[in-house]
């Protein structure tokens, strides 16, 4: 009975003396009233702010190209330009083959089939996760900055 009263003792004190705690610091927090306007505004800006983030940073990775467009790299776009506020003009490699296409938002049309693939310097689209083209992002970012600072000395 002792040996059990001497192993029970500490921990009883230490769940209690935690529980008492809580109690003294919640009794000296003030309650918050959840429809009250301020919490209401709080609440709402920051689901605004979350929105916007979240469609900055897919703005953000539409303009720099990081999603990608074809897991295997048999369709690639070889050039495109814009002719209008939402049509564009597109050459498209299948395999072997070329193909002029006209893009708008209700149609795609294909405009003229090339007879020999046109001649271009494209790169290759590597398969990086979007963790290491943002590190080359900011590395190159890095070295420009370096650059720039050691102009000015």
């Amino acid at each position: 009975m002792k040996l059990l009263l001497t192993l029970l003792l500490p921990i009883l004190l230490q769940l209690f003396s935690g529980q008492l705690i809580a109690a003294e610091i919640s009794s000296q927090i003030p309650a918050v009233d959840p429809v009250s306007s301020s919490y209401l505004i709080k609440l709402s800006v920051s689901l605004v702010f979350i929105l916007l983030l979240i469609f900055g940073l897919a703005w953000m990775m539409k303009k720099m190209q990081l999603t990608q467009h074809s897991q295997n790299g048999l369709i690639k776009i070889v050039s495109a330009i814009s002719v209008g506020q939402r049509d564009r003009i597109a050459l498209i490699q299948v395999g072997d083959e070329q193909v002029l296409v006209g893009l708008t938002p209700g149609r795609i049309e294909k405009l003229h089939t090339l007879k020999s693939a046109l001649k271009t310097d494209v790169k290759e689209v590597d398969n990086q996760s979007f963790g290491d083209k943002f590190n080359q992002l900011l590395n190159r970012d890095n070295q420009s900055s370096k650059r720039v600072n050691s102009n000015v000395d």
